[in-house]
């Protein structure tokens, strides 16, 4: 029964992290869609095609149906199906391995932040490096909307492995894992936290996962998206050649945008200000916030039955 008991963690994080994927796609699409336009190509800026999470959400929906809203929906469920199960099944069970050895609690019983930050780090680097294809295929298609409907999840995975190879496939591994650690370590860790300073008002009920878990999110959401921008970005780039004054996708001469997140985020500074680093973070933070919401509730319910 112990054995069944330690593979609990990672099938409730995978079941409650495909439920709350499907809750929120859509905040997430246009979160990308505002990452990344305005960039700068062969010269000149990229068309600015929308003034805001409301007006991207309305003007997708309008030009290219409302199926386009949950472009990508396919491999983001599949980037849960494995990313969420590694990622919230390891925390836990590091949180597990951590407590046996007496390294989780101080003497008064309280739970040492360090710890849950380090075990939440841990987490979160494994699962989004072993994940990060599922990410790359996840953004091509929100990017590029109804152009992959007819490609479908194989199809933009074979033009992916056709033209950029295998390193195609683990494009912006760096910032992803970037991003992972700086969520997991803030996400986690403040949920807990928050759930046992606020077990004495509400009790191990829905209305603490709730607040516990929309705290954690705004956190997460302030110390996560400039990584986020700069990993949207590197994932999106594709091999271009500049033909009669435009951009298409070739094989040959490829014409590579950003160097590394570094370059990425000193030409998005340079380029468009500091502020072009929170682009896209009222959808990050309104995703994130029902995302986690979902999510904890979901999870702690399938713990409960």
């Amino acid at each position: 029964m112990a054995e069944v008991k330690d593979w609990r963690p990672f099938v409730y994080g995978g079941l409650a992290s495909i439920t709350a994927e499907f809750g929120t796609f859509p905040i997430d699409t246009t979160k990308t869609r505002l990452q990344i336009q305005g960039q700068k190509i062969d010269q000149t800026f990229s068309q600015l095609r929308y003034r805001g999470m409301t007006d991207a959400f309305v003007k997708i929906s309008r030009e290219e149906g409302l199926r386009a809203l949950y472009s990508g929906i396919w491999p983001a469920v599949l980037r849960q199906a494995t990313y969420g199960t590694i990622k919230f099944g390891t925390y836990y069970t590091l949180k597990k391995l951590a407590s046996e050895r007496g390294l989780l609690t101080d003497n008064d019983g309280s739970e040492r932040v360090w710890s849950n930050i380090i075990c939440a780090a841990g987490a979160g680097a494994i699962s989004s490096a072993i994940a990060n294809p599922t990410d790359v295929l996840k953004v091509r298609m929100q990017v590029h909307g109804k152009g992959t409907d007819q490609l479908g999840l194989l199809g933009c995975f074979r033009e992916i492995y056709k033209y950029e190879g295998v390193r195609g496939l683990w494009r912006g591994v760096g910032p992803t894992a970037q991003r992972a650690v700086v969520i997991a370590s803030v996400e986690l860790p403040v949920y807990d936290f928050c759930k046992l300073q606020l077990m004495s008002a509400f009790g191990d009920q829905v209305a603490n996962h709730f607040v516990s878990s929309f705290i954690a999110s705004l956190g997460s959401a302030v110390a996560s998206t400039p990584i986020d921008v700069i990993r949207t970005r590197l994932m999106n780039q594709r091999h271009v050649t500049v033909l009669n004054g435009g951009l298409a996708t070739a094989a040959a001469s490829p014409a590579k945008l950003y160097s590394g997140s570094l370059d990425c985020a000193v030409q998005t500074i340079r380029n468009e200000g500091l502020f072009a680093l929170y682009k896209g973070f009222i959808p990050t933070w309104v995703r994130m916030g029902p995302w986690n919401i979902i999510f904890f509730i979901t999870y702690e319910q399938l713990k409960k039955y």
